[in-house]
């Protein structure tokens, strides 16, 4: 495993796509160290901000606030990176395999148009988690990305396929232009969630308030839920509801106004 010890907080953002198990892995101890990160516009050395110790490996371990080193795990294929402590904007953007954790919280851009691969957030996210960048038509397409607490605005702009699961509340534009996948809402959400929804679905456990281009279908309980129930447990998270002893989901459709074919579900427990 390589260790990565940051040294002190950057002044400002620290440009880091170095850091990921498919650069590091094939290279020998002085060659990490010299590996290039950007400070503003002057390029550094990897060394000059972090202390590195272990062997070449495709498994990562970051110690300290790096809340400010933008772009870990940019693109990677393959491999492991933990970070214990916090974690910069970018966090396993583009993404196209292995696993991220992250003890504490995470910036803005998760998972940005990430296509397979898992990252698991302990603490709070920004915005945009798996959502497309400004001017891209999509976002994320596959993989999983789980926030244990809150998140920001727009998480899961424009997704086409892919989970994702918050378990506190999210701010505004949840959902917004999705065009498939599925969302988890745990602790719900505020206005506009699924805004010019195409399709896709989310989930919510908590009551919201929805738009009037969102009508409803049905109630009941859909055989998916039995089946993500299951992967809940796999992920170490608590149980999704899916016995109709339990309460129903109400299932509304919307939205109109694109007009789309989304779906939203909001919990409803027995009383």
């Amino acid at each position: 495993m390589i260790t990565l010890t940051l040294k002190q907080q950057p002044s400002v953002p620290l440009e880091a796509e170095s850091i990921t198990p498919d650069v590091v892995a094939g290279l020998d101890h002085a060659a990490i160290r010299a590996l290039p990160v950007y400070l503003g516009k002057r390029s550094c050395r990897l060394d000059e901000f972090f202390d590195v110790d272990g062997a070449a490996s495709d498994q990562i371990e970051i110690r300290g606030d790096a809340a400010r080193v933008k772009w870990i795990g940019h693109g990677m294929t393959r491999g492991s990176i933990k970070i214990v402590g916090n974690a910069g904007m970018h966090l396993g953007a583009h993404m196209k395999g292995g696993a991220i954790e992250v003890s504490g919280n995470a910036s803005d851009w998760i998972g940005a148009e990430m296509k397979a691969g898992t990252i698991k957030v302990a603490g709070n996210a920004g915005g945009q988690i798996g959502a497309a960048y400004r001017g891209s038509l999509q976002g994320m397409r596959g993989g999983t990305i789980i926030v244990v607490g809150s998140a920001g605005l727009e998480v899961g702009m424009r997704m086409r396929r892919g989970v994702i699961v918050v378990g506190g509340p999210v701010r505004d534009f949840c959902g917004l232009q999705m065009k498939g996948g599925t969302i988890f809402l745990l602790g719900g959400a505020e206005i506009r969630t699924g805004a010019w929804m195409f399709r896709g679905t989310i989930v919510s456990m908590k009551p919201l308030p929805l738009m009037p281009t969102f009508s409803y279908a049905c109630q009941g309980v859909p055989d998916f839920m039995r089946l993500f129930a299951r992967r809940f447990q796999e992920w170490g998270l608590t149980a999704l509801p899916h016995d109709p002893a339990q309460g129903f989901y109400r299932m509304y459709s919307g939205d109109a106004s694109v007009p789309g074919k989304g779906e939203i579900f909001i919990w409803q427990p027995a009383e």
